[in-house]
Parts: C-alpha cells; sequence; structure tokens
C-alpha cells in the first residue's frame, strides 16, 4: 500500500550521512589519528581533487565562502576607490565581499529569465573605477560567462564566479569555477557539495593569484612565524576538508538526482496559470542548487502549502540595495530585483526527495 504523504521537508542533509555514514566515521578517525588538524594531508589532498574536478590548476581551502570572495578581491589588488560590478539580485555576501576589501559593489539588474546578471546591461555601469565584474551562478544556474568575459576582454577587467551555489554545473561543457580569472565557492551544509560546517574555496588557474590566496588566508605567512603580508585567518578546516572529500565522489550523482526532480517539478507545473517555471539556459547544465518559481501571490502561495506540511523558503526576500547594510548607501529603484524579491519561491530541493513527494508538492501547487 502507498504511503500517504503529508508533509514535504524544504531540505533534508541527513538522509545523505546516513548513505555514506560508515565512511564519515573512517575520515574522522583518519583525522583524528594524523594529530594534523590545520593545513594538513586532508586538506591539500582535497585541495588537489576539487581542483581537478572543476578542470582548473589551483583549489585553496579557507573559511568559507565569502572569505574566498574576499581573498579574490585583495589578491587582484582590488580596494579603496575601486569600483566592481555585481549582481543586484544575489545574496548579500557577493556585496559583502567587495565592501571587505575596500571597494564598492555596483549593481546591475538581472536578466528575468535566468535571474543571473544580465549581460546586456553591464557596459552602461561600467567606469574609469571599474575594476572586475562578479558573476553569480544563481540557483545552480550558470551566469553567461561568454558575453561577460568578452565584456571584461574589451574593458581590461577581471571576472569572479561565486560559484557557491553551481558546484558541478556546466557551460559549455566546462565546469563552473574554471570560466574566470578566479571563482570563489562555500561548503555549507546545505550546498550542494556541503561540509559538516563551514567552509570554503578559491578555484583558479593563475599561479600569481593563487600564491597571493594561500599568503592571505595564513597570516601572510608561508613559512611559520614571518609574515611577508599583512594577511588574515581563513583557513579550510582539517576535518571538514575530510569529509568533503567523502561527499566529492558522490556530487555528481546526487546532482543528478536533483536535475530529474527538476524535471518533475518542470513537468507537473508545466500548465500552472500565473507560476513562472526556472529557464533553462542554452548550453548550460544547471545543478538545481534550489528550484525557485515565481507567483503573483507569492506569500499566499507560501502560507498554502505551509498549511499542506510543504516547508519552503523565500531566495531571497530583501535585496542587498534594500537592506540595512546597504539601504543608505544605495537609495535607487532596481525594478526587476525588486519585483523578484516579492515574487519568487524555492520549492523543496534535495537529492533524496522522492517521486511521491514531488507529486504531492505539485498537487497541493496545482490547487491554489
Amino acid at each position: 500500500m502507498a504511503k500517504t504523504i503529508t508533509s514535504v521537508p524544504f531540505l533534508d542533509v541527513k538522509n545523505s550521512y546516513f548513505e555514506i555514514h560508515s565512511e564519515f566515521r573512517m575520515a574522522f578517525e583518519r583525522t583524528l589519528n594524523s594529530g594534523q588538524f590545520i593545513l594538513g594531508n586532508e586538506v591539500s589532498q582535497f585541495e588537489q581533487e576539487f581542483a581537478a574536478y572543476c578542470q582548473a590548476k589551483h583549489c585553496i581551502g579557507v573559511g568559507n565562502g565569502l572569505d574566498a570572495l574576499h581573498l579574490i578581491l585583495r589578491s587582484l589588488d582590488i580596494g579603496k576607490g575601486d569600483e566592481v560590478i555585481v549582481p543586484a539580485n544575489t545574496y548579500i555576501a557577493t556585496w559583502l565581499a567587495v565592501s571587505y576589501a575596500g571597494a564598492t559593489p555596483i549593481p546591475v539588474e538581472p536578466d528575468e529569465h535566468t535571474y543571473n546578471i544580465d549581460p546586456n546591461r553591464i557596459e552602461a555601469a561600467i567606469t574609469e573605477k571599474t575594476k572586475a565584474i562578479i558573476a553569480v551562478h544563481l540557483y545552480g544556474q550558470p551566469a553567461d560567462m561568454n558575453a561577460i568575459n568578452a565584456i571584461a576582454k574589451k574593458f581590461n577587467l577581471k571576472v569572479i564566479e561565486d560559484a557557491a551555489q553551481a558546484h558541478g554545473a556546466l557551460y559549455h561543457g566546462k565546469k563552473v569555477g574554471g570560466l574566470s580569472d578566479a571563482a570563489g565557492f562555500s561548503f555549507y551544509p546545505s550546498k550542494n557539495l556541503g561540509a559538516l560546517g563551514d567552509g570554503g574555496a578559491v578555484v583558479t588557474n593563475n599561479d600569481e593569484l593563487a600564491d597571493r590566496v594561500r599568503l592571505l588566508r595564513n597570516y601572510g605567512s608561508k613559512e611559520k612565524y614571518f609574515n611577508e603580508i599583512q594577511g588574515f585567518n581563513s583557513r579550510l578546516d582539517e576535518l571538514q576538508a575530510a569529509f568533503l572529500r567523502v561527499k566529492l565522489p558522490k556530487l555528481d550523482q546526487w546532482n543528478a538526482q536533483r536535475q530529474q526532480i527538476a524535471q518533475l517539478y518542470l513537468q507537473r507545473l508545466a500548465a500552472q496559470q500565473n507560476l513562472v517555471l526556472p529557464t533553462i539556459a542554452k548550453a548550460t547544465s544547471p545543478v538545481w542548487h534550489v528550484f525557485v518559481i515565481r507567483h503573483p501571490q507569492r506569500d499566499s502561495l507560501q502560507q498554502y502549502l505551509k498549511n499542506a506540511g510543504i516547508e519552503t523558503l523565500i531566495h531571497y526576500p530583501v535585496p542587498p540595495h534594500l537592506s540595512g547594510a546597504y539601504r543608505q548607501q544605495y537609495p535607487i529603484h532596481l525594478p526587476i530585483t525588486e519585483r523578484l524579491a516579492t515574487e519568487v519561491l524555492s520549492l523543496p530541493m534535495f537529492p533524496f526527495l522522492g517521486d511521491d513527494q514531488v507529486a504531492y508538492v505539485s498537487s497541493v501547487i496545482q490547487g491554489f
């Protein structure tokens, strides 16, 4: 007899841990027995493995995704008096990294179909102070890197990928992370590749930038007590690296499961009125960190789903320029970004979401 579905969580990270529970214990014991807990063998091995996965030369493990972006900017000598193009529609960490470096974030509106930064709007935001463009692969959907890189080349700008939500996503057959001067990744537990705590990494093909990030993450030091520059303390934890090494071989499989779930949603909700479904850009393979729909009565729909036992989230309810952190600095109106913030709703999405659960969520939405 089929089980009756009465509730669906937004995210369930425990199932992935159960699948590889014994491997986690082995990784824990291996790290404990090594006696190395800061920048030891687990970090160096993970850095090699993740660089290879991203089809890039270097991976440098750091404390979190925000630090990854911040240290990239510092490594490029971007700071006070400089401007960095950022998506208006993104998580605030993208903006904070620019502010931490001392530079000024310059927001550009998104493409209304992909929700990523709109390349057609970038040139108008470039000034003589502009030094870089940060492209966010929002929701696991690759940004239009060919167009962005072409603009950067025209104006001699650096390009940085914020790949915090896009581990394993493909753009014209290439993994995100190796499509720019450098990329920042997050390993926050809910990410497609998540640790059991916080963590992040910088991925790059640039030898000099990689060396600079390695210095900056460790007090500006290659050799203990000999500090070449003023650095920071932002190092990927040895134990988290060990756990990430366990999960990395599973990433493509888990991403494929997310892609199957996304296809089910797209099929089941295709005929629903007033509902805007995600658009998959040409020559991309998204990894569906979250599955975001839009509805003009988003808040009512969210409450309707909650009443049916379905948990949803909003990514993101407050755009950075309207947040308390930036509101006074940016007294501007960004209509597309602001409208998205009132309409977007993230449905349950994780690799172990069952077909029956997707069917239940879809049927409830159809009844709204």
